[in-house]
């Protein structure tokens, strides 16, 4: 079986890497080390960077991805890499849900078993990178965003964006309407996975408070962080 030593989540906006700790593979990026345990050391890097790195990863999922393997045959699937990641954490039937920046997913187990799963990247295109764009445009910081009952009506992050400049154009503040734009992704979400009583939660939104403490107005949530993926590749 081949060894495997450093994997890669190629986001749209932010990849996320896994690299055994014995490996020396990524010490250019090392103020990008995000935590180290069990033996690994975990990265999160600007996607925008992977063009500067000079080796080739053991495995890899995501978008812009293959590019960064030697061999085809070593990428993974999204959905089953996510899949694989889940299951080596939680052995119960729930729902999976991954929410990116371009993207979401979600993937159902039911008596020990995989059940169903859907991929949508129309309507909720876009919507963690314009969340970023918009936190940058107003500066505001995501722990500043507080979750509201109030709630756009979105069908995509594009369209939402009418709706956050008639708010403000209103003489709404910035951070109230982003606010609400995000509960509406949250909102969409909980509709997209099928309304479950309960979600496990992975990828970049696990860290915004204000879209977790949304979800949890339909559902309770458990953040399992961003690296679910790149967990599924060892």
């Amino acid at each position: 079986m081949k060894e495997i030593n450093i994997v890669l989540d190629a986001g749209t906006t932010w990849s996320k890497i896994i690299e055994k700790s014995s490996s020396n593979l990524m010490t250019k990026y090392k103020n990008h080390l995000i935590k180290e345990e069990n033996g690994y050391k975990y990265y999160i890097i600007p996607s925008s960077s992977l063009k500067d790195i000079n080796f080739k990863f053991d495995k890899a999922t995501g978008h812009m991805s293959l590019s960064m393997l030697n061999n085809k045959n070593d990428y993974e699937n999204e959905v089953i890499a996510l899949i694989n990641g889940f299951r080596k954490k939680i052995n119960e039937d729930a729902i999976i849900l991954d929410m990116g920046s371009r993207d979401s997913k979600w993937a159902k187990f039911k008596d020990g078993k995989f059940k169903d799963l859907d991929w949508n990247n129309n309507c909720s295109s876009s919507t963690g990178a314009t969340i970023e764009m918009l936190l940058k445009f107003y500066n505001i910081k995501a722990q500043e965003l507080k979750a509201t009952d109030e709630k756009y009506v979105i069908t995509c992050g594009i369209f939402g964006l009418e709706k956050i400049m008639d708010d403000i154009a209103k003489g709404n503040n910035a951070q109230s309407a982003i606010s609400k734009f995000v509960h509406g992704i949250a909102h969409n979400a909980w509709i997209f996975a099928k309304k479950p009583n309960k979600i496990y939660l992975s990828g970049g939104f696990c860290e915004n408070k204000c879209f977790v403490d949304s979800l949890n107005k339909y559902c309770e949530v458990i953040p399992l962080g961003r690296f679910l993926l790149c967990e599924g590749l060892i």
